[in-house]
Order: structure tokens, then sequence, then C-alpha cells
């Protein structure tokens, strides 16, 4: 079995509607730590106004994150308004169904997005 992503990009920002809508994407679960935000745990710059333009294409956006610092998560997930799950344990399968379930998508339809191979961005070909 080989684990890889589909596409490496340098931060979520590179993420276009026309990428999305190419690869028949209407949803995407995001990772926090080092996706969303940076070490100080700043809010990546411009991702505040990505998220509005994103959702204002109908794509589902949802915050998937492995920590169990729930201010963290919950300080940006309304920040950016996303709805969040946190503790998802990824890779596990549990967190990755609850947030599938909470969008009200089919799986493949929604991409991750995540800077941790092993742990946001597994997937099995």
């Amino acid at each position: 079995m080989i684990f890889y992503p589909d596409i490496y990009l340098n931060n979520l920002k590179e993420i276009t509607i026309e990428l999305l809508k190419k690869n028949n994407i209407k949803g995407l679960l995001l990772d926090v730590d080092n996706t969303l935000i940076d070490f100080d745990l700043k809010i990546l710059e411009g991702s505040k106004k990505w998220c509005e333009d994103l959702k204002n294409e109908d794509i589902k956006l949802c915050i998937l994150s492995n920590t169990n610092k729930i201010e963290k998560v919950k300080k940006v997930a309304e920040n950016l308004d996303l709805p969040y799950i946190n503790f998802a344990k990824k890779p596990f399968k549990k967190g990755f169904k609850k947030a599938i379930d909470l969008l009200k998508l089919d799986a493949k339809n929604i991409a991750t997005v995540g800077d941790q191979i092993m742990t946001d961005v597994l997937r099995r070909k």
C-alpha cells in the first residue's frame, strides 16, 4: 500500500475555486497547526478572505484537528466562522466520518488539507 497526497502546495491560499471545481471538490477538511495558524498561533494572513471566498462559491469547510486544546481550535473556528472537530485522532476514520457527516457531502467530493502526510492527508490508493 502506498500513501501519498494528490497535490502538494505551499499554503492553503493556493487552493483556488478553479482547482476545486476541476477536481469536483465541494468540501475541505482543514487542519489547524501549520495550516490555518503558524507556530506563534497567528492565523495565516488572508485566510479569512480565502474562507469567505470559498464559502461564497458553496464550498463547505470544516476544521478537523488532532489537538486536545479546544480553546485554540475554537478561537480559530470562531475567527474564520467555521465548524470544527477537535481531538479527531487522525488518521483514524472516526474523526473523518464525523466531519463528512457534518458537511453532508459524499466523501469523494471532500479533500483534506494539512501539513503532516501521515495524519492530515493520509490517503490510500
